[in-house]
């Protein structure tokens, strides 16, 4: 939590110091990102392997960034918030589940020197939360006895595992601009997300569990980019006094 906590506090400046400037600044555009990754965590797939009353965990992704992005000078700075969910299996019986929140913030710099166009690299660090849940074929068990047994109550809940990572991003982004200037633009952004270590998979309260499988994030992500700019601001609109 800890550097959880840096992190935002890492964030928030960078935000609030790249809006400070008055002469001539643009807001940042909104941005919404809708995609795909990839990731599998081989470490828990194969110790779950062993218990075939699971669903294999899906790799493939879909995912939800939300967020904002900022070009003055070329220099490209931007934050998100990254939502993904992955579904395997039957919904109603046997199935398992991966699904992930987590927050950004990039660096990057515009290769195009053009008002229409722009082609950037990104960097950035960040951090993502993680549970895995897994659903057992409970279609055989009586009504009754779920609603008059404790013991079988707790028996039919879905298995669930926690995990998070400290991440970094490199990716690159193009985005193009209509050509009605109406603040507004699209583009695609490809990425990978790795994490810097391999961390343990802990029970649903957060809880360390004795030979857990460990995994690293490893994740590949494409993504349709949706933009809106604001109104400038900085501008003072002339009014004119009204005549004798």
């Amino acid at each position: 939590m800890r550097t959880v906590s840096l992190f935002l506090l890492l964030a928030i400046t960078t935000a609030a110091s790249a809006q400070h400037r008055r002469n001539n600044f643009m807001m940042p555009q909104s941005t919404l990102g809708l995609g795909v990754g990839i990731q599998e965590f081989d470490g828990l797939k194969s110790r779950m392997a062993n218990f075939s009353q699971y669903e294999e965990l899906k790799d493939y992704s879909a995912t939800l960034q939300l967020g904002w992005l900022k070009e003055r000078d070329r220099l490209i700075s931007a934050s998100s918030v990254m939502l993904g969910s992955s579904m395997s299996g039957d919904r109603d019986k046997k199935s398992s589940s991966v699904r992930f929140i987590g927050l950004g913030a990039d660096i990057g710099y515009d290769l195009i020197k053009s008002k229409k166009t722009m082609l950037y690299p990104l960097a950035g660090i960040g951090y993502e939360f993680y549970q895995a849940r897994f659903y057992t074929d409970n279609s055989g068990v009586d009504f009754d006895d779920v609603v008059g047994s404790p013991a079988v109550q707790n028996a039919i809940r879905p298995l669930a595992l926690r995990n998070s990572f400290f991440t970094y991003r490199l990716g690159m982004g193009v985005s193009l601009t209509g050509p009605k200037d109406h603040g507004g633009s699209i583009g695609l952004q490809a990425a990978y997300v790795g994490s810097f270590d391999k961390r343990e998979w802990k029970s649903n309260d957060n809880q360390v569990l004795s030979n857990a499988p460990e995994d690293r994030l490893g994740r590949f992500q494409v993504s349709l980019v949706l933009s809106h700019q604001p109104m400038m601001h900085g501008k003072n609109k002339s009014k004119k006094k009204p005549g004798r």
